[in-house]
């Protein structure tokens, strides 16, 4: 199927994406239960064989069931502008999401894939490698997670009326900045969790908003994107601007929330 099919539809990949993911995953625990070396990238962020071991395997994967699209990796982001702005589709993907959480061995990290279309995530699959859980959404299909090779269990968000507030916060970057977040809330209670398994909570209904107030990427955000919007919820800037996909040079994402049902406007609490 190429590029430019107009009846391309991607719940139609969704098997093939999981798949690819959790073989991925299979990669990177048999790394994750043996003894590794971490080296650290220029902007200091570190990288492991398993990073590489994932990306290798992913985009091999993609380049036999991936309907003929660009992939951009985090292991592979040195894409120009110039070049993927002519993307109308792409794979955006995160080999090992939580690369710090690897290193402390605590299981919170993610292989995340997700479809890119008209700047938007219409085919996202988040898989946790030492649990075995998936979770995955395609456009207009709903979300869903599994537990190993369960049957796949539909997933929405909560919808927040009033009163205490469920915050996932991230493991290993906890600023300022959310903390004056959440010295603005009524009341609130805080998850800490690793990778893109704070949105996943949202998605769960298990939490209310995960707001990112630090950096991070787009591949750190897409698949879960997908998954949290087919659950029912939202994925925003701090201004409740839908966050997009490949729109400018820089592949930073802005400050965001995640967050699920109910009229609340989250950037008043900034």
């Amino acid at each position: 199927m190429s590029e430019s099919s107009k009846a391309f539809e991607p719940g139609e990949l969704l098997d093939s994406i999981i798949e690819l993911a959790r073989d991925a995953g299979r990669r990177i625990v048999e790394i994750y239960e043996d003894e590794f070396t971490v080296e650290h990238k220029d902007d200091k962020s570190p990288l492991t064989e398993a990073d590489l071991a994932a990306h290798n395997a992913i985009v091999a994967g993609l380049g036999i069931v991936g309907a003929e699209l660009p992939v951009l990796s985090e292991e592979s982001a040195e894409v120009p502008f110039e070049q993927r702005r002519q993307w109308a589709r792409y794979w955006l993907v995160d080999p090992l999401d939580g690369t710090r959480e690897f290193i402390k061995r605590n299981g919170e990290f993610t292989v995340n894939i997700a479809l890119i279309d008209g700047h938007r995530p219409t085919l996202g699959v988040v898989h946790v490698p030492v649990s075995g859980v998936t979770y995955f959404a395609a456009q207009g299909r709903g979300a869903f997670r599994q537990d190993g090779e369960s049957v796949p269990v539909p997933m929405h968000v909560r919808r927040y009326e009033q009163g205490r507030v469920t915050v996932a916060g991230s493991r290993s970057h906890r600023g300022d900045s959310l903390n004056r977040f959440l010295a603005n809330l009524p009341d609130y209670e805080v998850i800490s969790m690793g990778s893109a398994l704070k949105s996943c909570l949202v998605a769960e209904g298990k939490a209310d908003i995960y707001p990112r107030l630090g950096p991070t990427s787009e591949w750190d955000t897409a698949a879960a994107q997908c998954i949290v919007e087919e659950a029912g919820g939202q994925v925003t800037d701090t201004q409740m601007r839908t966050l997009l996909y490949n729109t400018k040079e820089s592949l930073l994402n802005p400050h965001f929330f995640v967050f699920g049902a109910g009229d609340v406007d989250w950037a008043g609490y900034l």
